[in-house]
């Protein structure tokens, strides 16, 4: 299938248009990844699912060895810092630190994965990638976009001339995009941190200005040049990341590279509230993904993470998403109906062309769900594995044999009896998160707790 079928809303531009890569051969997308200090939330959970159906798309039309998608991970934050000294107050903060970021980004890979999510071609972590930010920050002071003041490099913003081209901002009416306070070494109020120093045990690198870490904005920019190049096809991101982080990172790699652009299109999925409200801890609507998957949290019981992922497309990436136990339950009742009328059919044939032709008109799963509502057997199938559904609900059931089921069960029980409730909320949790759903009761004439199960 050729390139033209594919149309896309670019941000830079305000307008939908037809994707042309650069290389058909190697078709190129980034998009930011989790800052590794909690549990990622359902928020969250919107790009990845929405970046994951682009991937597949991509994929669908170029092949699946023409497209290379990376999506990073921020292990060096001071978030993460202050987390650490807050879990483990007990231990080193370098030492804390590894914990902290080890432990949830082990928790963010089970829980996309429960939402059928394929692996990106490549995952980098900024820690893993400190030189090549040290050498485009260099490139920035030498080219006079960048100077060195109060223990800090920071960026220039008044050397680009369009600068707020992606966010349509003035640069006289911008904040500062630091994540510090503005302070008066800089030049500007809106110039931002590139390198900052660290101090005590603050996790730090050696550099020509000292030891210290990077900001966050420079780490995508050096990460997407070492995987993608100095122009790439397609950026994409949340809302939220448009001003500043984006609009940051096209200035510092077009100022560093001596290009026109860092990406052709520029790709952002909308806010997304729960049950009207914004979500907040304040408000106790906040909820992580592994609380939706694994606890009776958000409507008093768990969801398969299918449902969480056809709830979250129903409405179209660009648009705000009111996030609700309604959606999830109307969600559910689809992909049953979608399970019965594909039955055991083969997903290994070629998608419905009109479905292909719904999702290439900028991600339309609106338009394409009236289509799947008449397809059955191997093209429903197809058509539902193109968007990351059955052929998962599938492979989840043969992670964990019954027999290993029938163990864990039994243990579990064992620990109940015990009144070791964080035990056998753990085995609960693990269950869950190969896609075991576990559901107690009481045999109706002895009146002792029993426990089945299913594949969610």
């Amino acid at each position: 299938m050729g390139d033209k079928r594919l149309s896309l809303y670019n941000t830079l531009t305000r307008r939908k248009e037809d994707f042309q890569p650069i290389d058909p051969q190697n078709v190129r997308m980034y998009v930011c990844g989790p800052t590794v200090y909690d549990y990622a939330h359902i928020g969250n959970a919107r790009p990845v699912i929405v970046f994951d159906l682009l991937f597949r798309l991509l994929r669908h039309h170029y092949g699946a060895d023409k497209v290379t998608y990376v999506r990073n991970i921020t292990d060096v934050d001071d978030k993460i810092n202050a987390r650490a000294a807050r879990d483990y107050p007990e231990k080193p903060l370098n030492e804390a630190i590894a914990l902290v970021t080890a432990k949830t980004a082990d928790q963010f890979h089970a829980d996309i994965g429960l939402l059928g999510c394929l692996e990106p071609t490549h995952e980098p972590r900024a820690t893993d990638n400190i030189a090549q930010m040290q050498t485009m920050i260099e490139t920035l002071v030498a080219r006079g976009h960048a100077y060195v003041a109060g223990g800090e490099v920071l960026f220039d913003v008044t050397s680009s001339d369009d600068y707020g081209e992606l966010s349509n901002r003035k640069l006289e009416d911008q904040q500062a995009g630091a994540r510090v306070a503005v302070d008066d070494h800089k030049k500007n109020p809106g110039d931002f941190v590139l390198w900052k120093l660290s101090s005590g045990d603050e996790p730090g690198w050696p550099s020509p200005w000292g030891v210290g870490r990077p900001g966050w904005h420079i780490e995508c920019s050096a990460m997407s040049e070492r995987y993608l190049g100095k122009v790439f096809d397609i950026h994409g991101g949340g809302l939220d990341l448009i001003f500043p982080h984006h609009e940051n990172e096209i200035v510092q790699s077009r100022c560093a590279h001596g290009t026109d652009r860092m990406a052709n299109i520029w790709m952002h999925n909308g806010f997304l509230q729960v049950e009207g409200q914004k979500m907040s801890k304040s408000l106790g609507n906040f909820v992580t993904i592994h609380e939706l998957l694994a606890s009776e949290k958000f409507g008093g019981r768990s969801w398969p993470g299918e449902a969480l992922r056809l709830a979250m497309l129903m409405t179209h990436y660009r648009e705000p998403i009111d996030f609700s136990v309604r959606k999830l339950e109307e969600a559910e009742r689809l992909l049953e109906k979608f399970a019965r009328r594909a039955g055991d059919a083969d997903d290994g044939g070629t998608p419905d062309p009109e479905v292909i032709e719904a999702l290439s008109d900028d991600l339309n799963v609106s338009a394409a769900l009236p289509r799947l509502n008449a397809l059955d057997g191997e093209a429903l199938a197809s058509s539902m594995k193109m968007l990351g559904f059955l052929a998962y609900r599938q492979a989840k059931t043969a992670l964990v044999d019954e027999a290993v089921i029938s163990e864990r069960i039994a243990a579990r029980l064992e620990l109940i009896g015990r009144k070791d409730w964080a035990g056998a909320d753990a085995i609960r949790d693990e269950l869950a998160a190969k896609g075991i759903q576990l559901k107690d009761g009481k045999d109706p004439e002895t009146g002792d707790r029993t426990t089945t199960w299913e594949a969610m």
